[in-house]
C-alpha cells in the first residue's frame, strides 16, 4: 500500500461491493463514493485499519484492516444495535467479583 489515501480509496470501494451486493433487492438502493465516509483510520508499520459507514440508514458499519506482511485486506462489517446516554452518576465505579 502506497499511503493512507489509496486505502482510504481502496476501504470505501470495497464498502461500495460488500453493500450492492449484500443490500435488500427490494430496498432498490445502491451507493457510490459519495456515500461511504471514514469514521477513524491509522496506520502502524506496514499495517492499516479504518472505520467506514454510509449515508445508508441501515444501522452499518465497516472495519477494514489491511496486513501489510500478506498485502490483504480483511473485512469486518457490524450492525449498531443501539446508542444510549448512560450518565455521570450511573457510572460503576467499582467491580466486585462475587466468589
Amino acid at each position: 500500500m502506497k499511503d493512507s489515501y489509496e486505502f482510504e480509496v481502496i476501504c470505501k470501494n470495497i464498502v461500495i461491493d460488500y453493500f450492492n451486493n449484500k443490500a435488500e433487492i427490494t430496498d432498490n438502493k445502491k451507493i457510490s463514493i459519495k456515500d461511504v465516509y471514514v469514521v477513524w483510520m491509522c496506520k502502524a508499520l506496514k499495517n492499516s485499519k479504518a472505520l467506514l459507514s454510509t449515508n445508508a440508514a441501515d444501522g452499518m458499519y465497516y472495519e477494514l484492516t489491511y496486513n501489510g506482511e500478506k498485502d490483504e485486506i480483511y473485512l469486518d462489517a457490524y450492525k449498531k444495535w443501539e446508542n444510549k446516554l448512560v450518565k455521570r452518576e450511573e457510572f460503576k465505579k467499582e467491580v466486585t467479583i462475587n466468589e
